[in-house]
């Protein structure tokens, strides 16, 4: 078996592209992985790889599809570059293929056509008093109840049809995916049939006690979560459900999964009438949607004093905007049930908003107000929500990219696998508090320039390469404050997926203004019938808190009007 620290990516002009990639992927958690596997687990991977290539190959493409059974004339890949049969053969030989599986009822109408399957069930369908030119859906309606088991093709065929095999290995690649891609919603496509070479990616150490998966029971735990959101998508009951979802142990990226499913079970319970469930389910769930969720119900039940206490611990903390804008609505009812005071709502600055009138043209309206404020004194860029994020990514490039568990599965992250998870930043606090020392003692702006040279081109999911430059970045740096940095990036981190976005579309400099003035500002543009977001007016109002220069240009066309 052939193993790589670091793989590479197969190019896609070789016509069995999809098969190195796929040993990569095996190889790669046969490597890093391989004490988390069982003797025969790991004795099957080495047998894959003495496998012809054309067999590998044909295993491969079988591993990629849907479900794991297979009709044989169906199988047709040239590339293999020898007769699908003798591929099939060496399979068959090596254990990989079950070429008698038991078949039910519904995977046989899955595999074959209603001209194939009449002649087997018309005595059935006469019997039951129907005719034989039933459709395929209502022929499976009829039959369903009478033909519960599972039977061999020859048991369910008088006349010869077209063989089918089953995968046996199916459930060890299921495994493999997990280990290699750290989740199972991706599949395999989503790495054997993509072209990974035009990405640079970061070199993460692969240390031992950064894997997400330490022990073989995690990977179990995890799979049993999973079958556990298939049985909650599926519509089985929930209290069947919340029986099987397993404990997980000082596993922090696990638990945040496991948190997730809470989550959902307890949205589903709740549609399903189980309020007490629902409400163990919420209460048990450490995501951030969850309380919100918890103290809805508690108003439902009527339990007001019980989600009055919770309320007022909660607002203790530090919320997210959203967050923050959801408990006090909750409050605000709650106030009334128990006999408090409402909380008086917290005043927001009114927002800087000034109309422009200009000439139509065929540039957005964005770019029309660009080149218009610019000037050769106070130059205006177009940044929206790459400026702010692409100096944070930079500071924090190597806390971004901190190999602990859970964060890096494989070398083809574009960024880590918990970005956007509830302990994202919590893991890594000291890290954090690092990056933005360099804020309070000056050193932040080399850090940013270094990084900026060393690290070109190389995905990060808050850098954005083609939208920076020499000249946006001296700017950013010689304009804004550390102090207003450091609140942005603050900010930023209580709620990535939240904060990431709404930044306002353009930044004018004044490099010229003395440094104890404010040398920047930022103009958020809406057009014609454009209105402002929820997200882009708590940003503004933020701005406004700290002192930031923010405003709103609205835009209208000359002689069209349109108001804006």
């Amino acid at each position: 078996m052939s193993m790589h620290l670091r793989p590479a990516t197969a190019d896609l002009e070789n016509p069995l592209y999809y098969l190195e990639n796929m040993e990569t992927v095996v190889a790669w958690v046969a490597d890093h992985h391989a004490d988390l596997l069982l003797e025969s687990e790991r004795a099957c991977l080495r047998g894959f790889f003495e496998l012809p290539r054309p067999s590998r190959a044909l295993l491969t493409r079988m591993v990629m599809r849907s479900g794991d059974l297979f009709r044989a004339d169906k199988l047709n890949y040239p590339e293999l570059g020898s007769p699908e049969a003798e591929a099939l053969d060496k399979l068959v030989g090596g254990g990989w293929l079950d070429v008698d599986p038991l078949l039910t009822l519904n995977e046989l109408f899955r595999l074959f056509a209603l001209t194939e399957l009449r002649p087997a069930f018309t005595l059935a369908l006469a019997q039951a008093g129907h005719a034989k030119n039933l459709p395929k859906a209502r022929m499976f309606e009829v039959l369903q109840d009478t033909f519960t088991g599972a039977r061999t093709l020859t048991d369910w065929f008088e006349q010869e049809v077209a063989s089918v095999v089953r995968v046996n290995q199916m459930e060890l690649f299921d495994r493999i995916r997990l280990m290699f891609f750290g989740n199972l919603r991706q599949s395999w496509s989503d790495f054997v049939l993509v072209e990974l070479g035009h990405h640079r990616y970061e070199q993460v150490a692969f240390v031992p006690e950064a894997r997400a998966f330490s022990q073989r029971n995690e990977v179990d735990t995890y799979l049993a979560m999973h079958h556990c959101r298939e049985w909650l998508d599926a519509g089985v009951p929930v209290a069947e459900v919340w029986a099987e979802i397993p404990v997980v142990m000082n596993n922090p990226w696990l638990a945040s999964r496991r948190d997730r499913l809470l989550l959902e079970l307890g949205r589903q319970a709740e549609r399903q009438g189980e309020q007490e469930l629902a409400l163990q389910a919420l209460t048990a769930s450490g995501h951030r949607e969850a309380r919100l969720k918890q103290l809805r119900l508690l108003e439902r039940m009527k339990r007001f004093e019980e989600a009055w206490a919770i309320a007022a611990q909660w607002g203790n903390e530090e919320l997210s905007d959203a967050e923050a804008q959801g408990l006090a609505r909750i409050v605000k009812r709650l106030a009334k049930k128990v006999g408090e005071p409402v909380p008086a709502a917290p005043e927001n600055p009114e927002l800087r908003e000034y109309t422009l009138t200009l000439p139509q043209t065929d540039d957005s309206v964005e770019m029309v107000v660009r080149d218009h404020l610019s000037t050769p004194e106070a130059p205006v860029f177009y940044v929206e929500n790459i400026l702010i994020n692409s100096l944070f990514g930079l500071l924090c490039w190597h806390t971004i990219f901190k190999a602990i568990p859970g964060a890096f599965f494989h070398p083809f992250h574009t960024g880590p696998a918990d970005l956007v998870r509830e302990d994202f930043v919590s893991r890594r606090q000291a890290a954090f508090d690092q990056c933005f020392a360099a804020l309070n003692d000056g050193t932040y702006r080399q850090k940013i320039l270094d990084t900026y040279a060393a690290k070109q081109g190389i995905t990060n999911p808050f850098v954005t390469w083609l939208a920076l430059n020499d000249e946006l970045l001296t700017l950013a740096l010689d304009c804004i404050p550390a102090a207003d940095l450091l609140v942005l990036f603050e900010r930023l981190l209580l709620n990535i997926r939240e904060h990431r976005s709404g930044f306002p579309d353009l930044i004018r400099f004044y490099p010229k203004v003395p440094e104890n003035k404010p040398r920047y500002e930022m103009i958020e543009v809406k057009g014609p019938g454009d209105r402002l977001q929820d997200h882009q007016v708590r940003w503004l109002h933020f701005f406004a808190h700290q002192g930031i220069a923010a405003s709103v240009c609205y835009l209208r066309w000359q002689n069209s009007g349109v108001t804006p």
